[in-house]
């Protein structure tokens, strides 16, 4: 199942539903190209997530560091991680997600022991899934067993879902996550959560350097750096680069207008709009608007 748009709220979580009906768990096949962004936009989300190359490569940035991850192997995502994902060039990226709300890796009585203090570890922000080692491979194929029960809906499919998921956990905490690192989240993380929700919730209006600053409680110089480290641009380059996602959502309605989204978006003039835009997406947004209407 292809997901073509990424919805998240004014806070960059995830609003896509990781579940299915009779499990807190989310499985499906996605090409990163395909994402109405071209890429997948910088987000976190409650569940933990593990990926699955099957077919070329990307690059996964969570938090401030980049992983190239090639076809056949895997990462694991921590749960309340900023992460995205694009392509590596030229290659086009295809991979198995699976979302877990953490609750679901084991029985209620064994959280405590077994999920929270793994799920809480500040210096664990995920972990690389290779194929050289046994229970890498193992853990992979049992991603992609979890993805074909989950697809085929067979007859106890849910529990068979559970049991591979539990083996999966397992698998991790038996060979790569240790209990006794530091609890909590990183102060790093937590400021850039809210100087990107702060310009998420206002990025329609006029937004200053300062503003952001004050949101994460930094100085202009100290805001500048953590968006240089995490994000590798400026905060007002970020604020304008979500100012055009947001607009690829509303040229697609056929009733828009260039101008009128332009301003909805907080640009102040329309030929800045269409100029940042071509910058970003290679075309203007009457052209985009047009190809967009050809396809439906």
């Amino acid at each position: 199942m292809q997901i073509f748009d990424f919805d998240l709220d004014g806070k960059l979580q995830e609003l896509t539903d990781h579940r299915t009906i009779e499990l807190p768990v989310a499985c499906y096949e996605t090409t990163i190209s395909k994402n109405v962004n071209g890429y997948i936009p910088l987000h976190w989300h409650e569940e933990v997530q593990f990926v699955l190359i099957t077919e070329g490569e990307g690059v996964f940035q969570v938090n401030e560091e980049k992983i190239e991850i090639k076809e056949g192997e895997g990462l694991f995502i921590n749960s309340g991680r900023l992460h995205m994902a694009e392509e590596q060039a030229p290659s086009t990226c295809v991979y198995i997600c699976l979302n877990v709300s953490p609750h679901f890796l084991a029985p209620q009585e064994l959280y405590p022991a077994y999920v929270y203090p793994f799920v809480r570890q500040a210096n664990v922000p995920y972990i690389f899934i290779g194929r050289g080692s046994e229970w890498g491979r193992d853990l992979l194929k049992a991603i992609r067993d979890v993805h074909h029960v989950i697809e085929s809906e067979a007859f106890h499919y849910e529990l068979e879902t559970s049991l591979l998921i539990n083996q999966i956990w397992k698998a991790l905490i038996d060979h790569a996550l240790k209990p006794d690192a530091a609890e909590g989240e990183s102060v790093t993380q937590r400021r850039m959560k809210k100087m990107l929700s702060f310009i998420h919730q206002h990025y329609s209006e006029k937004i200053s350097l300062d503003a952001i600053a004050k949101a994460g409680q930094l100085s202009r110089s100290e805001c500048c750096r953590y968006f240089k480290k995490v994000l590798k641009k400026t905060p007002l380059t970020y604020v304008t680069d979500y100012r055009i996602q947001q607009s690829i959502h509303l040229l697609q309605h056929p009733d828009s207008n260039v101008t009128e989204v332009g301003y909805q978006v907080g640009f102040n003039s329309s030929s800045y709009f269409i100029s940042k835009f071509r910058d970003r997406m290679l075309k203007t947004p009457l052209a985009y608007k047009k190809a967009v209407l050809q396809e439906e």
